[in-house]
């Protein structure tokens, strides 16, 4: 029998993969003993990344949820873990480090036992802390390289990388294929680099299935010497997710790998469970787009993570972009004209941006950025016109250092506005915030919950927790998911084949055959390619129509308006007097904050507009007299 080959099942990725929302606290419950009875994983992804920011955004309390989750998987001996994202912890900005260190702590508490630590850059100094920080939460620390394909990123430099993380602490390395886009030769030597200098220290290949790559990398690295092979399992492997478990595990068994067998029956009942939960409502969040593999990622190199929200990004503002194009008879765009410009401005920026490594948030950055010069230069405008103050910090080294030069364009644009460039430790611009955080809990009255997580979830995730704890969330999301089912029985009732190309097919049983074993399928085709439907504001808006005599001042792009970002701002207020160059808000879009700032000075006559309502491009904020 060959080396051992071991399995860890991406249950949470799988569905951030292909969508924007995971299961509930109640449906992870449900599926978890079918998942242990498959008999066939050494590890389980339970949390981290978007995951709890998404329980709050349906209104579902993330810590209990996770609690839940990991409970069977400790019982049964199978080790749980986490992604992290380093400086920016588990969300998509930088995070202070008493809230960093303090999340590690909960974390193992509540179950976890490998926190799995990347950094967008790659920069050593933020692994190096959630290295320390890990351990000193009594966590197995796994540091994350994250692999792209391009000049500056060779094996050599990933190899050092590797060298560096071990030389500090990690137990563990995890090759973070994000876009799926590692060459297999070339991925291979980097795996033989770091197993020729550490025999011991276990490897983990963790790659996207999108371009097509990971079944020949998967094995590439396995004869290299990775230890665990992250997968995903139907109805939700392949397309923006990974590779398949059944295939894995048949092609490495073939090699000669001892490789864990999988029990069909606990399988197919996990499947079963997993197509009742998209059936149940996370299906309509689920672009039927990001269910195909797709060869013209290789080009932008974008990951599969971000796939589903992209398509949404492009949908939202497509709508947005042919408005005004028929405003001013001008012919309009379709979603692949759209992509296909998105792609090539991808490759057009990442070098000039210094080759950020396109995994979270960097590759929603690069993303982003290329998407609103696409914009911009759709209607007239330059290019590099609006740049977000979050893709500057990157462009500025307040993230951390990026693997390559910035074009000379980028400085000379960063001189102009006045902006300097940072070369300090990343953390330093942050400084600890949990007393804040202590303040404003007990001036709500609200529990600080078991080893202080529900501290740690207000001062990781403040906006996110203040609506999850007033119901606003859970309003909006309902909402949200109400007049998504309207928009899908209506299609269905219209015969309409714009979801995902399905028409009329109705969900019909099946039999298959496994092993020798019978198995009833429902297959089904759910129509619920909707991410053009708008999400339910959580407030209304103040009617946009000022009666206060003096200019308005209007929102330069469609998202959610915020007066601040973040806590140490103070919200402008009517009878304020402002100058030209001041923040007015901020609008979110594609998750990153666009600065609004005021064109001229004057006092603010009118307010049209509540922190967290709804705008679009032109849509009045204020009245500036």
């Amino acid at each position: 029998m060959g080396r051992k080959i071991k399995f860890s099942l991406l249950y949470r990725d799988m569905w951030q993969s292909s969508g924007k929302y995971v299961p509930r606290k109640d449906q992870l419950e449900k599926v978890a003993p079918a998942i242990i009875e498959m008999g066939c994983f050494a590890r389980v992804e339970t949390n981290g990344g978007g995951f709890e920011q998404i329980n709050l955004l349906f209104g579902e309390n993330p810590n209990e949820a996770v609690r839940a989750w990991t409970r069977p998987f400790n019982e049964a001996g199978i080790q749980t873990h986490m992604l992290e994202r380093a400086l920016n912890g588990i969300r998509m900005s930088p995070v202070p480090a008493d809230v960093r260190k303090l999340m590690f702590k909960v974390k193992k508490q509540q179950g976890t036992d490998i926190a799995r630590s990347f950094d967008g850059l790659n920069d050593p100094r933020n692994i190096i802390d959630s290295i320390h920080y890990a351990k000193e939460g009594g966590m197995i620390a796994q540091a994350a390289m994250s692999l792209t394909y391009s000049e500056v990123h060779t094996v050599e430099y990933y190899i050092n990388l590797a060298d560096k993380f071990i030389e500090a602490g990690a137990d563990e390395i995890c090759l973070k294929d994000m876009a799926g886009i590692s060459r297999p030769a070339w991925l291979g030597k980097i795996v033989k680099g770091i197993r020729k200098q550490h025999k011991e220290v276990p490897i983990t290949y963790h790659g996207h299935s999108g371009p097509g790559f990971s079944v020949a990398t998967i094995l590439e690295v396995a004869r290299a010497g990775v230890d665990y092979v992250d997968v995903a399992m139907e109805p939700l492997s392949w397309g923006t997710g990974h590779a398949d478990l059944l295939t894995i595990q048949a092609m490495l068994k073939d090699d000669g790998f001892d490789v864990p067998d999988i029990n069909m029956k606990a399988y197919m009942k996990v499947r079963k469970l997993t197509q009742e939960f998209m059936d149940d409502f996370l299906g309509y969040y689920i672009n039927p787009k990001n269910r195909h593999m797709n060869s013209l990622l290789i080009g932008p190199g974008l990951p599969g993570g971000m796939m589903g929200s992209l398509m949404a990004d492009l949908e939202n503002n497509l709508e947005s972009l042919n408005k005004w194009k028929a405003k001013r008879n001008e012919p309009e765009l379709s979603q692949d004209d759209l992509l296909i410009k998105l792609f090539e401005e991808v490759e057009y920026i990442w070098p000039k941006l210094g080759y950020p490594p396109l995994v979270t948030p960097f590759s929603q950055y690069v993303k982003n950025l290329a998407l609103m010069n696409v914009l911009q230069m759709e209607k007239g405008r330059e290019r590099w016109s609006m740049i977000a103050d979050n893709i500057w910090d990157m462009i500025l080294g307040k993230s951390g250092q990026l693997p390559g030069e910035l074009a000379p364009e980028i400085i000379e644009l960063a001189k102009k506005e006045g902006r300097e460039f940072f070369t300090g430790h990343p953390q330093e611009p942050y400084p600890d915030a949990l007393d804040t955080f202590r303040k404003e809990m007990d001036e709500n009255g609200w529990d600080y919950g078991k080893d202080d997580e529900e501290l740690m979830e207000l001062a990781m995730h403040p906006e996110q927790y203040r609506n999850y704890k007033s119901g606003k969330a859970k309003e909006a999301f309902e909402a949200d998911l109400a007049e998504r089912k309207t928009e899908a029985e209506s299609s269905a009732s219209n015969g309409s084949t714009a979801n995902g190309g399905c028409g009329d097919f109705s969900p019909s049983k099946m039999n298959i055959n496994v092993n020798g074993e019978e198995f009833e399928v429902m297959v089904s085709c759910n129509g619920q390619d909707t991410d053009n439907t708008k999400v339910t504001p959580s407030n209304e808006a103040i009617p946009s129509q000022p009666s206060t005599k003096g200019e308005p001042v209007i929102s330069p792009l469609e998202g959610k308006f915020y007066f601040t970002k973040d806590s140490n701002e103070t919200p402008i207020k009517e009878g304020d007097k402002v100058k030209e160059g001041d923040i007015l808000g901020y609008v979110e879009a594609m998750k990153t904050y666009n600065a609004v700032r005021f064109d001229k000075g004057g006092m603010i006559a009118k307010i049209l507009k509540e922190n967290g309502s709804d705008v679009e491009e032109d849509d009045e904020l204020v009245v500036l007299q």
